[in-house]
């Protein structure tokens, strides 16, 4: 008996010594197959370039940078604020008397090259138009003309300007958003998303060649996108979330436990279109990106990073410069990123950045554009008060996620 019994524990440990390298062959096998799916997976790699731009001349500085954008020979602009720098301890030299040598605020718009270099720069009040209070936005047409915007409280108004600076249109009113029975002391402005002449604190704005219109992300008042005929300011059409009228009551506070919301939060961040004819919206305190056709109808939508409260996850829209522009770049500001996306299924395939202040991070990255080479420009609000360059490096395959700092490698290092 006691032999049955000992030959019965070995057939009985055999078979389970069989079952268990059954079940680690197994998970060998599967996990080699997770691994080798997430290697199939392609996308735009990355690496900071942290030697551009080059030093700007006369002791200027850059203030909040609130736009980016290139235009059809690979120059790069930029417009930042002049109100965010601080007197005391940022720009000395600017103040009567002097408190130091260094420093002044550079001009509001910034130019420059491909290699990084200043080549031009202008901005500021003039006679003929109305300098927004609080510049927002700038976009370089078909016709290298560039729009600006502004989100201070009276800005109603876009401004056209040639790309060396000549003055060409405003359209809309500046203070038209300000309430009619009350005075110019009280600060009382009231959203009006059907206005017809003039907008309300527009963010950005973005255009499509074959119909010679552009698209406003209209934006920090109104809850809109807003269509122009752009060669005269015409109003065309605009829409609300979901392609619907637009409203401008208060949503209170996001919660990303709540159902969708049915209109935009303000602001209304971005809307660009792709060559296809669909219109990716920024609905930045949402924490979405909401598709839709030319008309304004409504396509689908994706949320980002739902859990992100306060300033929002999805700041910015740039598409790749392959003819499908397969994959879109989004800059989320709060999270101290930007998202790598495909452009068909708004999947996020990885990401780049981190919060700091050293080159490759970032500190309120705030919007992004693509060169025709398919590098990557990004500025910074707040105070992170910078531009950097992104050096495509080709498709490689997807290891991570969230790809960090993506600095520059050695060849020692690959």
């Amino acid at each position: 008996m006691e032999n049955l019994k000992g030959k019965r524990n070995v057939v009985v440990g055999t078979a389970f010594l069989a079952v268990l390298v059954a079940l680690v062959v197994g998970q060998a096998s599967l996990g080699g197959t997770s691994t080798a799916e997430e290697s199939d997976v392609q996308a735009p790699m990355f690496e900071v370039d942290p030697m551009w731009p080059k030093p700007l001349p006369n002791h200027w500085i850059i203030g909040s940078a609130i736009g980016v954008t290139v235009d059809s020979r690979d120059h790069v602009y930029i417009i930042h604020r002049h109100g965010s720098l601080n007197a005391r301890t940022e720009v000395g030299a600017a103040q009567d008397p002097p408190t130091s040598e260094c420093c002044v605020p550079a001009p509001q718009v910034l130019e420059f090259d491909p290699d990084g270099n200043l080549v031009g720069h202008f901005g500021g009040p003039a006679e003929g138009y109305d300098w927004p209070q609080s510049n927002h936005g700038i976009t370089a047409d078909p016709k290298d003309n560039l729009w600006i915007g502004g989100n201070g409280r009276d800005d109603a108004h876009i401004l056209v300007f040639t790309r060396d600076g000549k003055f060409l249109h405003q359209f809309g009113l500046p203070g038209a958003r300000r309430a009619k029975d009350y005075t110019d002391d009280d600060k009382k402005w009231i959203g009006d998303s059907h206005d017809k002449e003039s907008f309300g604190r527009v963010a950005e704005v973005s255009f499509y060649a074959e119909t010679n219109e552009a698209f406003v992300a209209d934006g920090y008042l109104n809850k809109r996108v807003a269509v122009l005929d752009a060669t005269t300011g015409e109003f065309k059409r605009y829409w609300g979330a979901y392609g619907k009228e637009p409203s401008d009551e208060d949503l209170g506070r996001y919660d990303p436990d709540a159902p969708l919301a049915k209109q935009f939060r303000n602001p209304v961040h971005c809307a660009e279109p792709s060559h296809d004819g669909l219109v990716y919206v920024c609905d930045r305190p949402n924490d979405r990106i909401q598709v839709f056709k030319l008309d304004g109808t409504f396509v689908k939508e994706k949320r980002i990073a739902k859990n992100t409260l306060g300033d929002g996850a999805v700041w910015d829209i740039a598409f790749s410069k392959d003819p499908e522009q397969k994959y879109i770049f989004v800059a989320d500001g709060k999270n101290m990123k930007v998202y790598v996306m495909d452009r068909e299924s708004l999947e996020i395939l990885t990401s780049f950045g981190d919060g700091g202040r050293q080159p490759g991070q970032f500190f309120a990255v705030h919007n992004v554009a693509t060169d025709s080479k398919g590098n990557i420009y990004t500025v910074e609000t707040y105070e992170g008060k910078r531009v950097q360059k992104f050096v495509y490096k080709g498709l490689g395959p997807v290891e991570k996620k969230d790809q960090g700092v993506v600095w520059p490698t050695t060849e020692d290092e690959n």
